[in-house]
């Protein structure tokens, strides 16, 4: 049986709302029974919590030796895995913060009027697909007559071989699957 809440939360030092988000954010674990073994919480909050960036202390200039820069150490841009296989509390931030950046872009680029809906791209172009079928299969009607006129045949045989040409071509194409990812 560990601590409650507040109990651990008067061990660390800090308030019970800290505890509580420490807990809800995954940086230190409860035990079966909802309390908090202090010895394993202690070790969890200090390996996954960051540690508030102190200001530098300021220099102190001596007139008689000449000035060097002081050397700035250059942090680890991201931790390495922690050796149980999941995530650090920072390498989750990070994630995070990537991952919302991300969506901003996104949503910048749909108020823009860069970004379009798919559902209704592909519903516009099925629908100029079809008048465009229907263009063709009306077309041998329209044009038989005068195309006969113009070439010395009978109409209606002109007719039947242009209608069964444009359906055989449309036939054709209507086997062709475009993808649209």
């Amino acid at each position: 049986m560990g601590l409650s809440i507040r109990a651990y939360a008067r061990h660390r030092g800090v308030s019970h709302v800290a505890v509580k988000k420490a807990i809800d954010t995954g940086r230190i674990t409860t035990l079966a029974d909802g309390t908090i073994d202090p010895e394993t919480a202690d070790a969890q909050w200090a390996r996954n919590t960051v540690q508030p960036r102190r200001a530098p202390e300021p220099q102190k200039f001596d007139t008689k030796k000449p000035q060097t820069r002081p050397e700035r150490e250059i942090p680890d841009p991201v931790p390495p895995p922690l050796p149980s296989g999941g995530t650090s509390l920072l390498q989750a931030r990070t994630v995070n913060e990537v991952l919302k950046a991300q969506l901003h872009k996104v949503e910048l680029a749909q108020r823009k009027g860069e970004l379009v809906d798919r559902a209704q791209a592909v519903a516009h172009v099925f629908k100029l697909a079809r008048s465009e079928r229907d263009a063709w299969l009306n077309w041998p009607a329209r044009i038989s007559a005068q195309m006969a006129a113009w070439l010395g045949v009978e109409p209606h045989a002109l007719h039947v071989a242009l209608d069964a040409a444009v359906r055989e071509h449309l036939q054709e194409l209507g086997e062709v699957r475009p993808r649209i990812d």
